[in-house]
C-alpha cells in the first residue's frame, strides 16, 4: 500500500537491517506499509551461520520476545538459551540480589525471565522473515550521502542510484552515518573501559541462572548460552567482563591457559573451574545520546540514539522498544490519512527519549557504586542489596522494569 501519491517517492527508507533495523520493518509491514530496507550486510550463509557458536549473546527480555513473536520471527531461531534466574552480587559487600529461580531443566520461554541469543543467530532469523514479507530489501548496499531535498529525503547510494523517501529512519549503529548526515550531535560518556567477551565452559552448569559479580575492576557476567554439543549442554557460558582500559589490554593478550586460571580466581569458582575459552574481543564502552530523535521526515532508533554500558543487558531492548513506539505512531497516522506528521515524530522521541536518557545515566551510577571503595557509599549499596533481597515489592518493581512488557501497554503491541 502506497501513502504517496508521486511513484518515485519512497514512503519510508530504513537505513539498517539488523535486529532494530528489521523489526521496525516488519512491523510497519504488519500494519500495510513497505519500507524500503538498506542493509550493508550480506545475505547470512545458514549452513555457516548455524555450525558455528558465536561467543556473544544477547539478553532478550520479554518485551523483546515478545515483539519477535509478533512479527514471526520468533519461530525461525534456530536456538536460544531462557533464563530462569538472575544472581547479582559484589564481591566486597554483604549483600545479594537474586531473581527468579535455578532450574535443572531447559524452561519454555514462556516460564523464563527472558532468553539469550547469539546476534548471528538472531540475525539469521531477521533476514529469512524480511525475506518473506519486505518487499524491497536491499543487501550490502552501501549509503554515501543523506541530504534534505524539497519535502523529501535523498538517498545517494555508492552504486549512484537516487532514492527519495517522505521519511529515512536511521537504525544504522553507533557510528550511524544518517545521523552524521542529518548534522545531530551526540553526547558521549567515555568510561575509560572496555569490555572482554568470549564464551566459556564451566565445570560446573548454569541451571539456566544468569550471574554478576563486582569485583573492584568492574563487573563481571556470566550468561547462560546454548552449546552445540549435546553432551556440553549447560556448560557454556558468555562472558562480559568490564575492566579498565590497561587491565583490558593485559588480560586479552594472555594465553588461553593464563586467562582460564585467572577468570577461574577472579569470579571466585563462580561455577568451579573455567575449562576452555574461546578466542577474546575486546570493545571500548562509551555511552552516546544523540541530542534529539527526531528531524522533519527523520528518525533514530537503536544505538543511533542511544548507547549504554553492558551493565544491565537493556541496550538491544531498549532499541527494540523504539522501533515498536515509532511503528506504533507511524500507524496511527496511516489510520488518519497522514505520513510521518512532525507532531507524530516528535511524540516518538518524548515518549523515548526520556527513558532512555534515564536509563543511560542509572546504569553509569550503578558501574560506579558498584566499583567505589568511599565507605557511605560501599554501606549504603550493601543496605540497599539487602533492602531489595527482602522487599518483594521492590523485587517485583524491578523485574516489571527489565521485563519491559509494560512500556508496550500503550501501544497496539501490548501483550
Amino acid at each position: 500500500m502506497s501513502l504517496n501519491p508521486s511513484s518515485d517517492v519512497l514512503d519510508v527508507v530504513i537505513v539498517g537491517g539488523g535486529l532494530v533495523g528489521g523489526l521496525t520493518a516488519l512491523l510497519l509491514a504488519q500494519g500495510g506499509v513497505q519500507a524500503t530496507v538498506l542493509d550493508a550486510a550480506p545475505i547470512l550463509d545458514s549452513d555457516k551461520t548455524l555450525s558455528v557458536a558465536n561467543p556473544r549473546v544477547l539478553a532478550l527480555s520479554q518485551a523483546t520476545i515478545h515483539l519477535l513473536k509478533t512479527v514471526g520471527v520468533w519461530d525461525k531461531l534456530a536456538r536460544q538459551q531462557p533464563y530462569t534466574g538472575m544472581q547479582v552480587w559484589n564481591k566486597n559487600g554483604y549483600g545479594e540480589i537474586n531473581f527468579g529461580h535455578s532450574s535443572e531443566r531447559t524452561p519454555s520461554v514462556e516460564q523464563a525471565l527472558g532468553s539469550m541469543v547469539e546476534p548471528s543467530i538472531l540475525n539469521l532469523a531477521i533476514q529469512q522473515k524480511m525475506l518473506e514479507d519486505v518487499q524491497d530489501y536491499r543487501t550490502q548496499v552501501k549509503v554515501s550521502r543523506v541530504e534534505r531535498g524539497v519535502d523529501v529525503w535523498i538517498i545517494h547510494l555508492a552504486d549512484g542510484t537516487q532514492l527519495k523517501t517522505k521519511l529515512v529512519i536511521g537504525a544504522d549503529g553507533a557510528n550511524s552515518f544518517v545521523r552524521e548526515q542529518a548534522f545531530i550531535d551526540i553526547d558521549v560518556l567515555d568510561y575509560k573501559q572496555a569490555g572482554i567477551s568470549c564464551a566459556i565452559r564451566t565445570a560446573q552448569p548454569h541451571q539456566h541462572v544468569a550471574r554478576q559479580i563486582f569485583l573492584e575492576t568492574g563487573p563481571l557476567a556470566y550468561l547462560p548460552m546454548a552449546s552445540l554439543k549435546e553432551e556440553e549442554q549447560g556448560h557454556w557460558q558468555s562472558i562480559v567482563w568490564t575492566l579498565p582500559d590497561d587491565y583490558a589490554d593485559e588480560y586479552v593478550a594472555l594465553s588461553d591457559v593464563d586467562f582460564t586460571q585467572l577468570l577461574t580466581r577472579e569470579s571466585y569458582h563462580m561455577l568451579g573451574e573455567v575449562l576452555e575459552a574461546t578466542p577474546r574481543a575486546k570493545f571500548p564502552l562509551k555511552a552516546r545520546a544523540a541530542q534529539q530523535y527526531v528531524q522533519d521526515g527523520l528518525a533514530l532508533i537503536g544505538d543511533a540514539a542511544h548507547v549504554i554500558h553492558p551493565l544491565a543487558g537493556q541496550g538491544v531492548n531498549i532499541g527494540c522498544l523504539d522501533a515498536a513506539v515509532l511503528c506504533d505512531v507511524l500507524l496511527h497516522d496511516k489510520a488518519r490519512g497522514v505520513w510521518a506528521h512532525e507532531q507524530t515524530l516528535k511524540r516518538y522521541e518524548h515518549r523515548r527519549k526520556g527513558q532512555n536518557d534515564a536509563m543511560m545515566h542509572s546504569m553509569s551510577a550503578i558501574g560506579w557504586m558498584e566499583t567505589t571503595e568511599l565507605f557511605p557509599v560501599v554501606w549504603a549499596r550493601n543496605f540497599g542489596l539487602k533492602q531489595v533481597e527482602q522487599q518483594t515489592v521492590l523485587k517485583d518493581a524491578f523485574m516489571a522494569q527489565a521485563n519491559g512488557l509494560s512500556l508496550l501497554k500503550d501501544t497496539r503491541y501490548s501483550a
